[in-house]
């Protein structure tokens, strides 16, 4: 069987520990598990949406992250989502080369162009957000290369590349390899040549996600311990709390839980003070301060606790349409882990897909984690919500 044939990450731990000749014993000694854990889970029956572990198994596979996360055959449903991507590939590799092939556009027309697909991302059309970005990525650098009003460009350009491009490929799912040329590379190098707090931490939001599905895991936390953004304004105060929370993630992925928790009250205190907002499309405040959370013990493995946090939460109270969706996400991931719990898993990961379908669809965690209750179902009692999930997720059923 061919690796892509695999659609699950555990089947592909599974196909290429063999092709390594290598035992249960061996691979699950050095990832730090137990054999009984690893046969679970390259045999589907506990879903491999950690992180760490998946970190841990390439490490002991000698392979990297990427090689298990990445997306198998395009699932029935998946639309042109592949083809846009290689889209916008040819955009970032022309821009790579000081060729990006757009058009000189005045800057205040690309400032809105920006804020356009920042709205189509945070209500979830992603049709339209996958259009429109290879040509705004190219306007943007053939504009930037014009050399007129180059601190104001750098500023569209930065903001386009962090908190739209970059959020986009994660949520398409994008390879790892395309992901780190936006954000690490490409991101990096204009935050530099901004050189503002803001520009630099708007990037390192961002590239710290990349930084981590690599296994970079330390190397992400410093690159968050020196950024450092004045909380003397409503939007800077926004992003020293995003920051924070990005902080919280990297802790949460390092296995630091009392760093990952010292970090959401820290992003609490903030979000305190600003509320809910929206500036650089972070949507910053409370209620993402509750998902983030959500989604760091989620990575810690206390699915108990994430149900509790989900309890409390009112996800309508965020101001975008993606992070309900997110919400459901990871609401279903935990009860999908708690006795009992089975079906209202289902039922929130239907509400995710409902809302935004690319959250469920082309997420390696939560097709896991369908994977996963297609397998513990006894047989006869599958529903159809989840038989559907799983089909348009390109899982087999």
């Amino acid at each position: 069987m061919d690796l892509d044939d695999a659609r699950t990450i555990g089947r592909r731990v599974r196909q290429i520990r063999k092709s390594r000749a290598k035992s249960l014993v061996v691979i699950a000694g050095l990832a730090g598990m137990s054999k009984s854990q690893l046969d679970r889970i390259e045999r589907g029956e506990v879903a491999l949406d950690r992180l760490s572990e998946i970190v841990a198994l390439a490490n002991a596979l000698q392979v990297a992250p990427g090689d298990l996360m990445r997306l198998p055959l395009p699932a029935p449903i998946n639309g042109h989502s592949d083809s846009a991507i290689d889209e916008v590939r040819l955009a970032l590799v022309a821009v790579s080369r000081r060729r990006p092939g757009g058009q000189v556009v005045p800057v205040e027309v690309l400032r809105e162009r920006v804020r356009a697909v920042q709205d189509a991302l945070h209500e979830c059309r992603q049709a339209e957000l996958a259009s429109a970005l290879p040509g705004l990525i190219r306007d943007v650098h053939t504009s930037l290369a014009a050399g007129r009003d180059v601190a104001e460009l750098l500023d569209v350009a930065v903001l386009l590349h962090a908190q739209t491009v970059s959020h986009w490929l994660r949520i398409a799912g994008a390879p790892l390899d395309l992901r780190r040329e936006n954000d690490v590379t490409l991101g990096y190098q204009l935050a530099e040549r901004r050189d503002t707090p803001t520009a630099l931490g708007l990037v390192a939001c961002r590239s710290t996600r990349v930084l981590l599905d690599s296994g970079a895991f330390e190397l992400a936390r410093a690159d968050l311990a020196v950024v450092e953004v004045p909380t003397t304004t409503a939007e800077s105060t926004q992003l020293a709390g995003a920051l924070a929370l990005s902080q919280a993630w990297a802790a949460a992925a390092s296995s630091h839980r009392a760093d990952a928790e010292a970090a959401v009250e820290h992003a609490a205190e903030l979000a305190a003070r600003t509320g809910e907002g929206t500036a650089y499309g972070l949507g910053f405040g409370p209620t993402n301060v509750g998902l983030w959370q959500m989604e760091a013990m989620l990575e810690i493995g206390d699915h108990e606790l994430v149900t509790a946090l989900a309890k409390n939460l009112n996800p309508n109270a965020h101001p975008y349409l993606s992070r309900r969706s997110a919400y459901w996400r990871d609401y279903g991931r935990a009860l999908a882990r708690v006795p009992g719990r089975h079906n209202d898993a289902v039922i929130a990961l239907h509400r995710a897909e409902q809302i935004h379908p690319h959250r469920v669809q082309r997420d390696p965690f939560a097709r896991e984690v369908l994977a996963e209750l297609l397998l513990c179902s006894r047989p006869g009692t599958v529903s159809w919500e989840l038989r559907g999930m799983a089909y348009r997720a390109g899982l087999p059923v």
